[in-house]
């Protein structure tokens, strides 16, 4: 029931956005595009999410009342003998070793006549079917007309949907609960007739199931006891079959000797971080609907020159800081064999980084920020804690290298520390005040800004990437001399690359020049770096089909590449005059922010979380949240790239700025989809990370029967 009803709301959730975006694209004229998508084209899908949702989370709530009423008959029912031989016959090796110690140590004599159906109920099979048909629920609209009306309908429907939520998170909690209650009472009868029993064509049978269970092969049968020679990656043994419908993925296997307390902080650090990641994008979700219903709400709060720096820090600062340390601080004592130098210190950047956060999201939706330079919207005073976060990550991750097992520095904590050193010069840099006039100010903003994106957010990537990929693939990195390469390389000429966003302005001439040579030189660490990393693959390709974390590692490479090579193809002068100040550098930012940091960051949650908690994420769920991210992603920039070159030329002929405006209004449609879609997947992850971090108890009758008997022995 409950994977029909998932698979309804996403068809019915994907195919209503699509339908109004080629309504809109190819549906409507150029002219007048505005007036025929207000407010339809953006709020009205908006309602009719929500309903769905709505309707969807109304079926599944009716189908759970009849399961908690059958659920409260069955445990004031008898308990059925049937269920009691289908628990004997499950046990394991390890239940029916301890049984058959319970007996040894507990012989009675004759065993209780009432009983003897259980020897041969055990042969019976156990089998139970359950079919639930349900009929999808469709909403009509009325007539909209009025941007009030609608607004009030949504403000209606959104608590409405929310309290749905928490009903169904609270009957799923019933249910779990009834279903432990009847399953403790079970057990309490299977620890009766255990107890009870002294049938030895029982006691044989266990003891035969005992043995085939604890059978295994010496797996030399056929092979003999020579070493397997496999050259060429033959060998390729699947294990289970897995899904019908997707192919097994390979398990993480539970890392021992991990600090309890690095376990918590690293849990703690990438917790936040999903937090901010779906505060930020639903805050960037609401704002890709403003651009096809912009009168949606009137509050200065929500006005889109707020919201843009909220939603933009929100990611930065908060989702992709956050992961980026999170994971660092399990990579570099890891790499260095070695424990963290201070979890306290760990926890205090932790804590500051979200004060930031916090505090600089109210500043900017209060009107309080920094005069407007991209990406240093905070106020140095919000900023201040940021910055002492990272010198105390500094601190904390040079300590720990510096007390490393090891006889050499690798290469992840180059790129991890090197990137944290950068980060506090450009912050320096940004907020001090002795050059932040005129065209000081223009050049420290194109410094800071994309120093922040390359020295920041790249660099660190990098350096987690060159633990986790190898990790993954069970295999050393291609070359170490090639990631030299690349780190150096980036030092020299990212750091020249800023002002390249100001080309044709009053900046001097030789300074853009400066930044365009170095705008091609970075072909050089990323053309290095991606041939490092497709290169480990080398002769593991076999290895992506049977992992959900390498797909995102794949995906983040090919962004690395396409996005860098976009970003020099950029910087020259030509192609300024038709991309710079369009839609096209939006679409630049989400391919290179997201196609590569976040599909990283994610890849290596994913590769992470598992080995420390021992929690698999539904497999099915990554898969969703994989897919949606990525095709959102590509319906997001690839609409934007190709209007705003349509609006560049519009520009080079010297068109009407209007004309170019009204123009992108089916492409920024497009974004308001692909965006959706993005936005959809986070949830996903969010859920997937819920379930690899926090466990579902759930009672093993035959188990807890077993410790029943050992428990009544003891006494």
């Amino acid at each position: 029931m409950k994977n029909k009803c998932f698979v309804l709301f996403t068809r019915l959730f994907i195919l209503s956005y699509i339908l109004g975006a080629f309504e809109s694209a190819f549906g409507q004229e150029q002219a007048g595009v505005f007036e025929k998508t207000h407010p339809a084209l953006g709020v009205l899908l908006f309602i009719a999410l929500i309903t769905t949702g709505i309707v969807f989370l109304a079926v599944w709530l009716k189908t759970r009342q009849g399961r908690i009423n059958q659920e409260t008959k069955n445990y004031d029912a008898p308990v059925k003998e049937e269920k009691m031989s289908t628990y004997i016959k499950n046990m394991d090796s390890e239940e029916i070793d301890a049984f058959l110690k319970f007996k040894s140590t507990t012989k009675k004599g004759p065993g209780t006549p009432t009983f003897l159906i259980a020897t041969f109920l055990m042969l019976l099979p156990a089998s139970s079917i359950l079919a639930q048909d349900t009929t999808p629920v469709k909403e009509t609209g009325g007539l909209f007309s009025d941007t009030g009306i609608i607004i009030t309908i949504v403000l209606i429907l959104i608590p409405v949907l929310v309290g749905l939520i928490l009903m169904v998170i609270k009957t799923s909690n019933i249910l779990r609960q009834l279903a432990n209650r009847r399953r403790l009472k079970e057990a309490e009868r299977l620890a009766e007739i255990l107890t009870e029993t002294d049938n030895p064509e029982l006691m044989a049978t266990l003891e035969k199931r005992k043995s085939a269970l604890d059978y295994s092969l010496h797996r030399t049968e056929l092979s003999g006891n020579l070493d397997p020679e496999d050259n060429r990656g033959l060998i390729n043994i699947k294990s289970n079959a897995g899904l019908p419908v997707v192919e097994a993925k390979k398990k993480a296997v539970k890392r021992p000797k991990v600090d309890p307390k690095l376990t918590r902080l690293v849990l703690w650090y990438l917790g936040c971080a999903t937090f901010w990641l779906l505060l930020g994008t639903t805050v960037g979700e609401y704002l890709g609907i403003k651009f096809v219903a912009p009168d949606a709400d009137a509050s200065p709060w929500l006005s889109f020159g707020r919201l843009r720096p909220v939603h933009t820090n929100a990611v930065f600062w908060g989702w992709a800081s956050l992961a980026m340390l999170g994971l660092a601080t399990y990579v570099v004592p890891r790499v260095g064999n070695t424990k963290l130098a201070s979890i306290k210190m760990g926890w205090w950047s932790l804590i500051l980084i979200n004060i930031t956060v916090v505090a600089g999201s109210l500043c900017l939706m209060g009107g309080i920020n920094n005069a407007g330079g991209e990406y240093r919207e905070y106020i140095w005073p919000v900023m201040l804690p940021f910055a002492i976060a990272l010198v105390l990550s500094l601190i904390n991750f040079l300590n720990t290298v510096a007390q490393r097992k090891t006889t050499e520095i690798y290469i992840a904590n180059w790129y991890i520390i090197a990137a944290i050193i950068f980060t506090i010069v450009i912050a320096l840099v940004a907020y001090l005040p002795w050059w932040q006039n005129g065209l000081g100010e223009t050049i420290a903003q194109g410094y800071y800004m994309h120093q922040g994106v390359g020295m920041w957010f790249m660099l660190f990537t990098l350096g987690v990437v060159y633990y986790f990929l190898p990790q993954q693939l069970n295999k050393p990195i291609y070359s170490y001399s090639l990631g030299i390469l690349a780190f150096w390389t980036q030092i020299l000429f990212y750091t020249l690359i800023g002002t390249h966003h100001f080309i044709f302005s009053p900046i001097p001439w030789w300074l853009q020049t400066v930044a365009i040579v170095g705008s091609m030189g970075m072909a050089i660490p990323v053309i290095a770096g991606t041939t490092n990393f497709l290169m480990t693959f080398k002769g593991g390709w076999h290895k992506v089909s049977g992992s959900y974390t390498l797909p995102f590692f794949i995906v983040g490479i090919i962004f690395y590449f396409t996005g860098s090579m976009q970003g020099t193809a950029e910087a020259f002068r030509t192609t300024n005059l038709y991309w710079h100040f369009t839609d096209f550098t939006v679409a630049h930012s989400h391919l290179t922010m997201y196609g590569i940091i976040c599909f990283f960051m994610w890849a290596g949650i994913y590769a992470l979380v598992p080995r420390l908690t021992g929690k698999e994420p539904p497999q099915i769920l990554v898969g969703a949240h994989f897919w949606l991210a990525l095709i959102g992603l590509m319906f997001y920039t690839v609409p934007l790239m190709y209007g705003s070159t349509l609006k560049g030329m519009l520009w080079m002929q010297g068109k009407p700025f209007i004309e170019g405006v009204v123009m992108m209004a089916p492409y920024w449609v497009w974004r308001a989809v692909g965006g959706s879609l993005m936005w959809l997947s986070h949830l996903f992850f969010a859920y997937n990370f819920y379930r690899m971090v926090v466990k579902r108890e759930e009672v093993n009758v035959a188990k807890t029967a077993i410790e029943k008997l050992n428990l009544s022995m003891s006494k």
